[in-house]
């Protein structure tokens, strides 16, 4: 698990089939240590991410994220929050539901993208330091340094997906954390302007 700024940490699980890394992300934000999108930890993440005190939540940003929330949520007893439009969808039962616009502990924001891969596709965003912006399956990481969206087959309507991005731009945000590919931890906002300004 590597710290990429203060209180927030990153570990990752490489994923032969997509080959890039799945990342897991570790935010202690006030009194509250929260894990989104775990992949798989090794015993040493494990360590890590209990050593400044027990786990209270983990946030799921898709179905397809879930990873090993269940299994985590077992180990660490803590919460898990998923977003409701892709509830039904999870082999997991959520303990909550976020809905847009919502607040969840530690002050971090939901933000429902519409059109994407899946329906309940949910950004969150903390307005900490100079904005840190966490994203699921919205837009990779990958290669490493720039950003993309998923393939265009993933999407009912790729120009509706592009354009339902957009609604990210109106927040301040400097880091970007990626659930796939390799985060961005500084100047992201600029990057994901000239992503969705693609034709």
């Amino acid at each position: 698990m590597k710290a990429l700024l203060p209180n927030v940490w990153e570990w990752s699980w490489f994923s032969e089939e997509k080959q890039l890394n799945f990342n897991g992300h570790l935010l202690t934000v006030g009194e509250h240590r929260i894990l989104v999108d775990p992949p798989p930890m090794s015993v040493g993440d494990r360590g890590s991410a209990q050593r400044g005190g027990p786990v209270d939540y983990i946030i799921v940003t898709n179905r397809d994220h879930e990873r090993e929330a269940a299994q985590l949520r077992e180990e660490f007893h803590c919460t898990v929050i998923v977003p409701e439009l892709d509830a039904a969808e999870m082999s997991l039962t959520p303990d909550k539901i976020c809905k847009d616009g919502e607040l969840l502990p530690g002050g971090i924001w939901v933000i429902q993208l519409t059109d994407q891969k899946s329906q309940g596709e949910s950004a969150l965003f903390l307005e900490t330091g100079k904005g840190i912006l966490i994203v699921g399956d919205a837009i990779i990481g990958h290669p490493e340094g720039s950003l993309r969206l998923l393939p265009s087959e993933k999407y009912a309507d790729s120009d509706k997906a592009r354009e339902s991005l957009r609604r990210l731009l109106k927040y301040n945000f400097d880091c970007l954390l990626v659930g796939d590919g390799s985060s961005i931890v500084t100047g992201a906002k600029p990057m994901v302007e000239q992503l969705l300004a693609q034709a």
